[in-house]
C-alpha cells in the first residue's frame, strides 16, 4: 500500500463516517494528506484530515478522529489507528499490506512510479537553445541535465512532451560570430565586439578547408556565416548527444522570418488592437497584460526588434498544438516572463499556458577556490570541460539534484572521489549491490516465487517498504512542480535506508545455510528496491551500473 493508497483509504473512510453521522460529508478534501512521522513510535504514517474538516462538517477534531479510527481498524490493511493531540490519526499498516507493495512493484517493473496524472496535456519543453557561437557553457548544462530529466519525469506522468531547441541564427551576435571568424582566417586580432578562444580558429581553419576559395568568395562574411554556424552547432549536437541529451525539434528562429510568421503575428497584433504606431514604430500594448512597459515590436528603421521573433515563435508553438509552453531560461532572463506573457495574451492565447523556469549560475570549485579550466573557449567553462573533469554520470548529477533558483557550485574533488560522500556514486554502488545480490540469489538458488511477503516485519524492512511507496508521489511531486531535483534526493534516501536494511537483516542464507521463507522475502524485497533504484536513475538520464 503506497501513501497514495492509504489516502484514498482514509478519504472513502471520512465519507462514510460523516454520512453515517448525517453530517456533511462534501467537505472531505479530494487529497487528503498522509506522511511519515518523524518518530517511528508514532506509527508508519499520519494525517490531519480531522483537523481540516471537522469544523466544516459540524463536529470537533478529536470527535471525528475517533470514528475515522474505529473505520479504518476494520480494514484488513490497517493493523492499528489511534488518535494523537488535538486530531492528528497515527496508522500502521498491516505486514501483508506493506507486502502487497513490494508485489506491486515486482509487477509494474519500469512503470512503478508512472502515472496519468498529466494525462492529455502536450508540452513544448524548450531548454538549452544556446547561441550557435560558442561552445555550450556551463549555464545551458544545467539546463541540459535539468530539462532532459524533466521531460523524463512529464512524460512519466502522462504528458505528451516535444523537447525543443530554439536556434538562434538571426540577428547582430550571428554578424559578430561571422566576423571574428574571418578575422581569424586572415590571422587577424578579434574584433572588438567579436568571439575569442581557440575554438573560433579551429571552426575559420575548418570552413577554409571545406571551401578553400572562402576567403575569396564575393560575400566573404555570409560564407563564413553559413558554414561557421552550421560546423558551430554540429558541435552543440554532438556534444549534447554524449550528455544524453536529444532533442524532437530544432527550431531556427531563422525560419519565423522567412515563412512570413513574424509578418502574421504582427499582423495579428494590428488587428485585434494590440499594437499601435508612435514615433514611426509600432508598440506592443503590454502593460495592459501586466508587463511594465510596452514594447517596441517594429522599429523606426522598419526592421524587427528581438521581441518580434519571440512574439511569432510563441504564436506558432500554441498553433502546433501545444497546451503548455515550458520555458527553461538563463539567470538574466527575469524580464522576459511578463513579455512573454503579455505577447501570449496579446495574441489571444491563455497566458498561463506559458512557463519560465530561470535556472541560476554555475560554478566550479576545488577545495573551495573557484576554477577556471577551459581555454579551448576563452573565459567560460563548457559541457565538455564539465564531462572531461567528473564525466557524464557525475556532470548530470551534480547539476539535477540541486532546486534550479539556487546557485550551485560543483565541488569537483566531491563529484570524482569514490565514497559516500559522493552522491551519484552512493546511488549507484546501492544499485550495484543490489545487482550483487541478485547474483549470488542466483547461484544459490534462492528465488522470489511464491514469497510470502508478510514476513517482513523487521524495523528496517518496514523502513524500506515505507521509503519504495513514496516513490509515485515523488514523482508525481516533481513532474506537477517541475522539480526533477526531488527524484535525486529520493534516490539518496531510498539507497540509504537500503543500506540500512542490508546492514540490519540477512537477505541471503550464509554458506552451508538452508534457504529459508524468509530470505526469499527479503530477496523479493531487495529486487523491488533495485527496480525502484533503477527507475529513479531512469528519470535523471543516469545509468544504473550492475558492477563497481
Amino acid at each position: 500500500m503506497t501513501p497514495a493508497d492509504l489516502a484514498a483509504v482514509i478519504q472513502r473512510a471520512a465519507t462514510d463516517v460523516l454520512n453515517a453521522h448525517d453530517l456533511d460529508a462534501t467537505v472531505v478534501p479530494d487529497s487528503v494528506t498522509v506522511e511519515r512521522p518523524r518518530n517511528p513510535e508514532h506509527g508508519d504514517y499520519a494525517t490531519n484530515i480531522a483537523l481540516q474538516t471537522a469544523k466544516k462538517a459540524g463536529t470537533n477534531p478529536r470527535e471525528l478522529a475517533g470514528w475515522l479510527v474505529d473505520a479504518l481498524v476494520a480494514d484488513p490493511a490497517i493493523e492499528s489507528a489511534e488518535v494523537a493531540g488535538p486530531g492528528f490519526i497515527n496508522v500502521r499498516l498491516a505486514a501483508d499490506a506493506q507486502g502487497q507493495l513490494v508485489s506491486q512493484i515486482l509487477e509494474q517493473g519500469e512503470h512503478f512510479g508512472h502515472s496519468d496524472s498529466l494525462g492529455g496535456q502536450k508540452i513544448n519543453l524548450e531548454f538549452v537553445s544556446a547561441n550557435p557561437t560558442g561552445p555550450i557553457h556551463l549555464g545551458g548544462t544545467r539546463w541540459a541535465a535539468v530539462g532532459d530529466s524533466l521531460g523524463r519525469v512529464l512524460e512519466a506522468s502522462g504528458a505528451e512532451v516535444t523537447r525543443e531547441y530554439y536556434f538562434n541564427d538571426h540577428g547582430g551576435q550571428i554578424d559578430r560570430f561571422a566576423r571574428s571568424l574571418v578575422a581569424a582566417a586572415k590571422g587577424e586580432p578579434t574584433p572588438e565586439d567579436g568571439y575569442g578562444g581557440d575554438y573560433i580558429g579551429e571552426i575559420a581553419r575548418a570552413v577554409v578547408d571545406k571551401r578553400p576559395d572562402a576567403l575569396a568568395s564575393e560575400d566573404v562574411q555570409e560564407t563564413f556565416r553559413a558554414l561557421g554556424v552550421e560546423m558551430m552547432f554540429d558541435h552543440i549536437k554532438s556534444s549534447l548527444h554524449e550528455f544524453g541529451v536529444d532533442f524532437d525539434v530544432y527550431f531556427h528562429e531563422n525560419s519565423l522570418f522567412e515563412s512570413g510568421a513574424v509578418d502574421s503575428a504582427v499582423e495579428t497584433l494590428k488587428s485585434n488592437g494590440n499594437l499601435y504606431e508612435a514615433d514611426g514604430a509600432w508598440w506592443l500594448k503590454s502593460t495592459d497584460f501586466g508587463d511594465d512597459k510596452d514594447r517596441v515590436v517594429i522599429k523606426s528603421d522598419g526592421n524587427a526588434a528581438y521581441i518580434a521573433g519571440d512574439i511569432a515563435y510563441v504564436a506558432d508553438k500554441f498553433q502546433r498544438g501545444h497546451s503548455l509552453a515550458i520555458y527553461m531560461l538563463g539567470a538574466d532572463h527575469h524580464g522576459y516572463i511578463a513579455r512573454l506573457r503579455a505577447a501570449t495574451a496579446a495574441l489571444g492565447f491563455d497566458p498561463s499556458a506559458v512557463e519560465v523556469l530561470i535556472g541560476q549560475m554555475v560554478n566550479l570549485v576545488r577545495n573551495g577556490t573557484p576554477v577556471k579550466m577551459s581555454k579551448r573557449a576563452g573565459t567560460i567553462i563548457t559541457l565538455d570541460d564539465l564531462v572531461d573533469a567528473i564525466g557524464v554520470d557525475g556532470a548530470r548529477y551534480s547539476l539535477v539534484r540541486s532546486s534550479v533558483d539556487q546557485t550551485l557550485d560543483i565541488d569537483l574533488d566531491l563529484w570524482t572521489s569514490q565514497s559516500s560522500e559522493n552522491p551519484v556514486y552512493y546511488v549507484q554502488y546501492g544499485h550495484a549491490r543490489l545487482c550483487s545480490i541478485a547474483r549470488r540469489a542466483a547461484d544459490s538458488g534462492v528465488t522470489v516465487e511464491g514469497a510470502d511477503l508478510s514476513l517482513l516485519t523487521h524495523e528496517k524492512e518496514g523502513d524500506l517498504i515505507r521509503t519504495l511507496g513514496e516513490f509515485p508521489g515523488v514523482v508525481a511531486a516533481a513532474a506537477s512542480l517541475r522539480e526533477p531535483h526531488r527524484v535525486a534526493r529520493y534516490a539518496e534516501e531510498l539507497a540509504s535506508s537500503f543500506h540500512k536494511f542490508y546492514d540490519s537483516c540477512q537477505i541471503l542464507p550464509k554458506a552451508g545455510e538452508e534457504a529459508q521463507p524468509i530470505h526469499a522475502a527479503r530477496l523479493s524485497l531487495a529486487t523491488a528496491t533495485r527496480q525502484v533504484l533503477a527507475n529513479a536513475l531512469g528519470l535523471l538520464g543516469i545509468t544504473a551500473p550492475e558492477r563497481m
